[in-house]
This record gives structure tokens, C-alpha cells and sequence, in this order.
């Protein structure tokens, strides 16, 4: 079978190379000049471990089955990641039922290993932390997710797929032959394949639009979150990832680490309207003052912008989080056709365990 996948960010090449796994002939449409550019570059580079999610929600099941499978493929290739764990932290007394909630969801959905520890165990792991309890995760990890990108690229091509960079789909209509599909670029034109895989990320929702067939009442809404991050100018304060008690719209402005050791906190989460990856320097105010409740040590001065990513959502402000949404033949009747909405985090840990069953999907 001939299978198209639009969009080369780290979904889009996971479900690529599992169908060249599979035997299918696979071509990837991706609008960019290489690979990832967007949302899969910019976010913390986290090896989520599943404890947050619904345990029912497709977000539990891909992120908890995604993460094993990641560091397995990190293992067998040799990309550069680090089991690091991470600590979720009540900073006052209040905060602590909502951690212990989050610890039994988390083992609702099979994680690994969690256990509430006291702030004085907390000290001894991390002595720079302020907390009165907290939930240690020693599953969670960081990879470096360019190389893991280049990796799935590296399968694909080994296999016999190949990507088509620069080029924009524009739209897609049911033939007796396949799926016609127009693009634009240096090289405009149109060609004819058995499955389209509509990865698109951002661009999603309007590749679904102009998929001709498709009810547009079945098309979500685009709701853009914004997460900044700020580098820390100093010497890392923590060896493991540091997250306070969850926010609306999204974990909290936590501690992440880069292979290289450098320390940065983010992302917050800013509500917008247009795509923009500015941030804004006047934020450091919050993310001192949000930071300081469990590193009161923190210095003045010593934040400095880095880089921001937008999260595709389903939902907005003050509305539960949406689960990741896949719609398949067996939900919409079109023969071949996938279209993924809202693949936010915890994508990039569950990247290879979705192209399992987007793949296994395709039939109607």
C-alpha cells in the first residue's frame, strides 16, 4: 500500500517509519526545509513517564506504552538520553492531597516505581529544594529528540520511505484510484496514493478542512498555548527535573535539564491568538516568583529568555484537557484516511507507540 504521511515533526516520522516497517510504500509531505521544526523542537526534551493522564485516556495508554518502547529505541540506536527521575513537588501544606492524587493516578496507569516521599527525603535527594512532600518518579528521562528524530528518519529511509521537504499539501479528494493530493512549493503538482496520514500538527485542522468528503463538523478547534522558557545563567541547581503541583493548561513552570547539563525552567502558558515564538523578557517576573516557592534560592537576575513552543489544543481556558484525537476510517468511513488532532504533550513520549495503532488503523 502506497501511504502518504503529512507532516515530518516526530509523530509523523514515528507512524512514517512503522508503516515502511510494515511493508508500505511511504512517502512524507513536509512543509519545512528538514525535519521537526515545529512543536518537536520546541519543548523540554521530557521522557514523560504517564502519571497525569485519565487512566482510559489515549494520552495514559500511549505515553506509559510510548515511553517504554522510547528507551528501548534509545538504547538500540544510541541516542543520547538520561533516566534522570523527577520530583513533583507540594511547596505548602495544601498542595499535598493534590500530589497524592497524582500519585494514584499514576499508578492507576501502571507507571513505574512512584512513591511519596517527605520533605526531608526530598532534601537529600535534591538539597537545594524547598517542599514539604513529594512525589518521586524515577521513570522520567530527557533525551536529546533531534537525534531521536534523525534516527525514526534514518529507519524510514533504510526501509525504502523518503521525505519530500518543502512541500505544503493544499488538498486532498477521494478518486476511484486513491487519494488525489495537490501540493504546492518549488514544484507544484499532484499525485495519487492508497493512505494519507494527516500529522500536520498546527496545520492539521486545516488539512482537514480542505480534504474533500471530510464533515467539517468533525474538524476540532484550534486553541493556541504558549509555553515559555528561560535559561538559568548559573550552575545547575538540581540533578534530577523539579515540577510543582499542575496548572491550568499545563504541568507548571518546572526544572528541566539538556544533556549538556544546562538547567532551564518553563513552560508557563500563555494564551494567544497568532503563531508567535517571541518571549517576551517581562515574564521573568512571574517565573521568578512561581519558581522561588520551591527554589527560594533562586538569584536575582539570573533568568534569561530562551525559546518558546505552542502547544496544538483542543481545548482553552477553564475547559478540561482534551485527550489526544485520531480519527480513523472506522469513526469517519473514509477508506485510508487519518487526520490527528490535538497531539500535544505527551507526544514526543508517545510518538512510536500512536504510530502503532494510527498504522494498525487505516483499515476501515
Amino acid at each position: 500500500m502506497q501511504v502518504l504521511v503529512v507532516g515530518a515533526g516526530v509523530v509523523g516520522l514515528a507512524i512514517a517509519r512503522e508503516a515502511a516497517a510494515r511493508g508500505h510504500d511511504v512517502i512524507v509531505a513536509e512543509a519545512a526545509g528538514t525535519i521537526g521544526t515545529g512543536t518537536s523542537s520546541r519543548n523540554s526534551e521530557v521522557i514523560h513517564a504517564g502519571i497525569y493522564y485519565p487512566t482510559a485516556s489515549r494520552r495514559a495508554l500511549h505515553c506509559t506504552r510510548g515511553r517504554r518502547m522510547l528507551y528501548d529505541y534509545c538504547v538500540s540506536h544510541g541516542i543520547p538520553h538520561r533516566k534522570c527521575g523527577k520530583l513533583i513537588v507540594a511547596t505548602k501544606p495544601a498542595e499535598t492531597a493534590k500530589i497524592e492524587q497524582i500519585l494514584a493516578q499514576g499508578q492507576k496507569n501502571g507507571v513505574e516505581g512512584l512513591r511519596l516521599i517527605d520533605d526531608g527525603a526530598a532534601r537529600r535527594m535534591e538539597p537545594a529544594l524547598s517542599c514539604v512532600a513529594a512525589v518521586h518518579s524515577p521513570e522520567t528521562g530527557i533525551v536529546d529528540s533531534h537525534r531521536y528524530m534523525l534516527a525514526l528518519q534514518g529507519d524510514l529511509e533504510d526501509r525504502g520511505g523518503s521525505i519530500a521537504f518543502n512541500t505544503p499539501v493544499e488538498r486532498i479528494a477521494r478518486t476511484a484510484a486513491g487519494w488525489n493530493v495537490h501540493f504546492s512549493g518549488a514544484e507544484p503538482g499532484a499525485t495519487v496514493t492508497d493512505a494519507i496520514i494527516n500529522s500536520a500538527g498546527h496545520g492539521a485542522q486545516a488539512l482537514a478542512r480542505a480534504t474533500e468528503g471530510y464533515p467539517a463538523d468533525r474538524v476540532p478547534r484550534l486553541v493556541l498555548a504558549k509555553g515559555n522558557y528561560f535559561g538559568f545563567s548559573g550552575r545547575p541547581a538540581f540533578s534530577r527535573l523539579i515540577y510543582p503541583a499542575p496548572v491550568e493548561g499545563g504541568l507548571g513552570v518546572h526544572v528541566t535539564l539538556d544533556l549538556a547539563g544546562r538547567m532551564r525552567f518553563g513552560p508557563d502558558v500563555e494564551w494567544i491568538k497568532q503563531m508567535s515564538f517571541d518571549v517576551d523578557a517581562r515574564r521573568a517576573e512571574a517565573f521568578y516568583a512561581s519558581i522561588r516557592t520551591y527554589w527560594p534560592a533562586l538569584p536575582d537576575g539570573s533568568l534569561v529568555p530562551d525559546y518558546s513552543g505552542i502547544r496544538p489544543k483542543l481545548t482553552g481556558p477553564g475547559e478540561p484537557a482534551a485527550d489526544f484525537l485520531i480519527d480513523t476510517p472506522a469513526e469517519h468511513g473514509l477508506p485510508g484516511l487519518v487526520h490527528l488532532f490535538g497531539i500535544e504533550s505527551p507526544g514526543l513520549t508517545s510518538a512510536m507507540s500512536l504510530a502503532v495503532d494510527v498504522i494498525a488503523g487505516l483499515a476501515p
